[in-house]
């Protein structure tokens, strides 16, 4: 299965065109690798809640993705808005995949404890919040890529939720 996948990065410098995206390209790498996802969308938008929402909502309600990485905005600055943006525009949230991401990044860094991302699900995407810096996406993306196609495959319906039956 091909997971249609979208990239969405907050970020005044990278809005700009003042600082490189290196963060989205370790996203395309690895979601192209290690699930064999299509990137069907990527932009970068300012760390504006309004816009977060918008292209959040373009990209799961018209782009159909089945899985939106955003990356950046996570953390404690003032104009760190994405969590909330992404909680505005998500029917239920999916604490796990935030709390296993936290987890491994603890035992790299204590500053792991800072992040806010959150993951969630609207409609049949599922909204994962990463780190802005390209180290942060890869270790985070790393703790849960491999539970990444089962939850999508939930999502839409191919396959139960119960598949390691016990």
């Amino acid at each position: 299965m091909r997971w249609k996948v979208a990239i969405l990065t907050a970020s005044d410098k990278g809005s700009r065109g003042e600082r490189e995206d290196t963060s989205a390209q370790v996203i395309r790498e690895l979601v192209e690798e290690e699930i064999g996802g299509e990137i069907v969308d990527y932009r970068i938008v300012p760390d504006e809640q309004d816009e977060i929402m918008a292209a959040l909502i373009e990209m799961t309600d018209y782009y159909q993705a089945d899985l939106v990485l955003t990356t950046g905005g996570t953390g404690l600055a003032a104009r760190d808005l994405t969590p909330e943006a992404t909680l505005r525009v998500i029917d239920r949230q999916v604490p796990g995949i935030a709390e296993a991401m936290r987890m491994a990044s603890l035992q790299k860094t204590r500053q792991a404890m800072l992040s806010r991302g959150i993951a969630g699900l609207r409609g049949q995407s599922l909204i994962i919040n990463l780190p802005g810096s390209p180290k942060g996406v890869q270790e985070n993306l790393m703790a849960i890529i491999d539970q990444l196609p089962h939850a999508l495959a939930i999502l839409s319906g191919r396959v139960g939720e119960h598949v390691d039956e016990r």
